[in-house]
């Protein structure tokens, strides 16, 4: 039986390289979106089922995963990120980052949680946190904090559901090497960036059957930064 599996920021480059690695275990997939040109160039329209969801919207995320049949895993990498000193961050600029990382982690795990429970069979959630959670470095508190909040979601949410056969982990990134961040920093060494079909492996690894022990980690995938 095919498994199925919730990508929520699947059209980013990240969550493209995950859906390419689930596809080509022949997983059926369901990808959340909520602006139109995140689906622009999008190479996997036919093989996936898009929803368009704000993942920050608790009637909408309850509606998507309400509306799911049975799911064997939920991968979430909705999020953003930015950069400032402390007194350059305004109030609002903390909660954004809180709101677009931590409270769309934790509305869908809530509900891929409930939707596993009811179909009794266990299943996997990855989470996308960042190594600045656990290694802090100076002049993006907004972010550190908040992925630091999705770290301790994980951790907290494992042990939570450890009794329903529900394994939840997280994966701590450093700088992806995608387009923009080589735009960013044109004199970084690329070569020492983790690349996202290799942090797609682990993902995969993670949300898979293969997956029976590890549950409440927050993996480095570092690469050699």
């Amino acid at each position: 039986m095919r498994r199925t599996v919730v990508i929520t920021g699947g059209t980013g480059v990240l969550g493209r390289a995950v859906v390419e690695r689930m596809l080509e275990d022949e997983i059926r997939c369901h990808l959340t979106w909520k602006f139109k040109n995140e689906l622009e160039g999008f190479p996997h329209r036919d093989a996936v089922t898009l929803h368009e969801v704000d993942c920050g919207s608790d009637a909408e995320v309850v509606d998507f995963y309400a509306g799911l049949d049975a799911i064997d895993a939920s991968i979430h990498i909705v999020g953003g990120f930015a950069a400032a000193a402390v007194e350059d961050t305004r109030r609002d600029d903390f909660v954004s980052m809180f709101e677009l990382n931590a409270v769309t982690a934790f509305l869908c795990c809530r509900e891929s949680v409930r939707k596993m429970r009811s179909g009794g069979g266990g299943g996997c959630i990855v989470n996308v946190a960042a190594r600045p959670a656990v290694q802090p470095v100076g002049g993006m508190i907004a972010y550190t904090t908040a992925k630091a909040a999705v770290a301790s979601l994980t951790q907290c949410l494992a042990e939570e559901v450890r009794g329903d056969g529900i394994r939840v982990n997280a994966i701590l990134p450093s700088i992806l090497d995608t387009p923009a961040n080589r735009r960013a920093m044109p004199d970084a060494d690329f070569d020492r960036w983790p690349k996202p079909a290799e942090v797609a492996r682990t993902i995969s690894f993670l949300a898979s059957p293969d997956n029976r022990l590890t549950s409440g980690a927050l993996v480095p995938v570092f690469g050699r930064a």
